[in-house]
């Protein structure tokens, strides 16, 4: 079957080229321990994130969407020690989570997590930003990637995940979600200020993409 066979593929490049040490199997054991729903990034695509901010020199970083706080490890640890990553979680229980998880880390310093629905905190988020990940509700994709235009510097970089929804988004009368995706597709192809992409994606996660877009 492909999804048992991307699975495996993904174990082996993981097993290669992304080492986990104890504070990344630790933030995932503890998101299962308060019944977290399984949605965090893989191990390669942390791994991703952490090489794109890396390759931006990013030093303030925006995360939309926290969960359990994998993603936020990987991004967090990007950083310089005087950089800082702003990531914004609606629920408070996830937001406890992430939190000890970033504390274990010994991130608790460099990364802050903020409680609330994201369009009503983003205004309060100070840029210019260097990097943003985008991992939340996709019915507000369009609004967040604004948010994130208007605080990022020319030659930042933002990234939207799972924007393909097991092959979903081509149908103009999907869901809410896939509506939201189409959205940000649209408001991308009409935005001068940014160069974009978008991949399709297959592994552990199953069948799915992101955006990429670098701020002019």
């Amino acid at each position: 079957m492909p999804q048992t066979q991307w699975t495996a593929v993904d174990d082996y490049l993981c097993e290669a080229l992304v080492p986990q040490d104890e504070a990344l199997t630790a933030a995932l054991a503890a998101s299962d321990a308060a019944g977290l729903p399984r949605i965090a990034v893989a191990p390669n695509q942390g791994r991703l994130l952490y090489l794109l901010a890396l390759s931006v020199g990013a030093r303030r970083i925006l995360e939309v969407g926290t969960l359990g706080g994998y993603s936020t490890i990987w991004l967090a640890r990007a950083l310089p020690a005087d950089g800082r990553l702003v990531s914004l979680e609606i629920d408070a229980r996830h937001a406890e989570v992430a939190r000890a998880n970033l504390a274990h880390a010994g991130l608790a310093e460099r990364a802050e997590v903020r409680v609330g629905p994201a369009l009503d905190l983003l205004d309060a988020v100070e840029g210019p930003l260097d990097f943003s990940f985008i991992d939340a509700d996709k019915q507000n994709n369009a609004g967040y990637f604004d948010h994130a235009l208007r605080l990022t510097r020319p030659g930042g970089l933002i990234v939207v995940d799972n924007v393909v929804r097991h092959g979903a988004v081509i149908d103009p009368d999907g869901d809410s979600a896939v509506q939201g995706v189409r959205r940000l597709m649209e408001r991308l192809a009409a935005e001068p200020r940014v160069e974009a992409t978008a991949i399709q994606t297959v592994g552990s996660k199953g069948w799915d993409g992101l955006m990429l877009a670098r701020v002019k």
